[in-house]
């Protein structure tokens, strides 16, 4: 497929005004920018592939009329492959993060915690580092929030959103239960994991995983902890491992446990790391 430019030039030039053919310009170039970005990612990965399975550089580059050092430039520059995790497009990677009503408060005030706080700035960097800009927006009591959309991450326990809950139920190997306290379950082993954070220790456990829009047109990253800190700590995971967790799981379903430990005084996440095997809900 390509890109028909006089196609292009002429819906810029058709505009009546010159201010408006101005605006357009601008529009088709940022296109051009993240069409190129997207195509050198795929391209990367690509390359990346056939050398995962035993081609060398050389030949590679003989395959497709590049010289060896324009080759080393290709794998050291533009995007990494990894981007396409969060959805390589020109939108925004939405971040939506719950907010629930203060405690212990005659008239409670809606708020968002500090950890939820810390994971989107820290989620914000990581987009960014992977040349993708991101937004932030509140999930309001009572958790309606709108998930048929590109780019979104929800970071909102099901305790906050009716509609989450619902949503994880596809889910039918991890989920969250709630007896004496809220925890998260294996359902394929039937293991039971408690948060560190109800025993009084710094450390908590969180759900991650992508799962599928109501719409049924595609999906959304979703993490939420049993307590507020183990959003953080799956930030702190993506950080550390996202490039190999986008080589098992690319853009397909799935989900996972990680468990986290955070400083008990300035409540930095200082490990994390995945605790249940990464459950596909694809083939």
């Amino acid at each position: 497929m390509f890109i028909d430019i006089d196609e292009v030039v002429a819906s810029v030039t058709d505009a009546a005004e010159p201010i408006e053919r101005i605006k357009r310009v601008g529009e088709a170039l940022n296109e051009v920018k993240h069409l190129t970005a997207e195509l050198g990612r795929v391209r990367r990965e690509e390359i990346e592939g056939l050398i995962s399975e035993g081609r060398s550089q050389n030949e590679i580059g003989r395959l497709i009329g590049l010289t060896s050092s324009r080759m080393s430039q290709l794998l050291t520059s533009g995007p990494a492959p990894e981007r396409a995790f969060f959805g390589a497009k020109a939108k925004p990677v939405i971040v939506a993060v719950g907010r629930k009503l203060e405690a212990e408060k005659e008239k409670p005030g809606p708020v968002v915690s500090t950890s939820d706080l810390e994971a989107y700035d820290k989620l914000r960097r990581l987009v960014e580092d992977l040349g993708l800009s991101s937004t932030y927006e509140v999930i309001k009591p009572p958790g309606l929030v709108h998930l048929n959309r590109e780019g979104l991450v929800v970071i909102c326990g099901p305790r906050l959103s009716p509609l989450i809950q619902q949503v994880l139920e596809a889910d039918d190997r991890l989920g969250f239960a709630k007896d004496d306290a809220w925890h998260l379950v294996d359902r394929e082993t039937g293991e039971t994991y408690r948060s560190p954070e109800d025993s009084d220790e710094p450390g908590d456990i969180a759900y991650f995983g992508r799962l599928p829009r109501p719409d049924g047109k595609g999906t959304f990253l979703y993490i939420a902890g049993i307590h507020a800190a183990g959003a953080a700590g799956v930030v702190h995971y993506l950080v550390n491992e996202l490039p190999s967790l986008y080589r098992e799981v690319r853009t397909r379903r799935f989900s996972t446990l990680i468990s986290c430990r955070y400083d008990p005084v300035t409540q930095e996440i200082v490990s994390s790391e995945r605790i249940t095997p990464i459950y596909r809900h694809e083939v």
